[in-house]
């Protein structure tokens, strides 16, 4: 199990990013948040095994239909024990 914290940067608000993220991350087991932060962007924290994360932070480089995603940070974090995937 691993915690990243994830910040995508473009335009990701109003375009079903944190929904399609919670679809998503559900069916791959992951636990966590995405919310709309105050500078456009969003900003998730993810919980799951190393390959789910990984699939994840890849559909967070291309996002939702009608996203576009200049840019994402990921870094690490400890764990927090989420129990499912909130959007927020």
């Amino acid at each position: 199990m691993r915690h990243l914290n994830i910040k995508v940067y473009g335009r990701v608000i109003d375009v079903d990013f944190r929904h399609a993220a919670k679809r998503l991350a559900e069916s791959l087991g992951i636990t966590g948040f995405a919310r709309n932060a105050h500078d456009g962007t969003v900003f998730m924290e993810a919980e799951g095994e190393e390959e789910a994360l990984a699939q994840f932070t890849d559909w967070c480089k291309v996002g939702s239909k009608y996203a576009r995603v200049d840019k994402i940070e990921v870094s690490g974090g400890e764990l927090k024990g989420f129990r499912d995937f909130k959007r927020i």
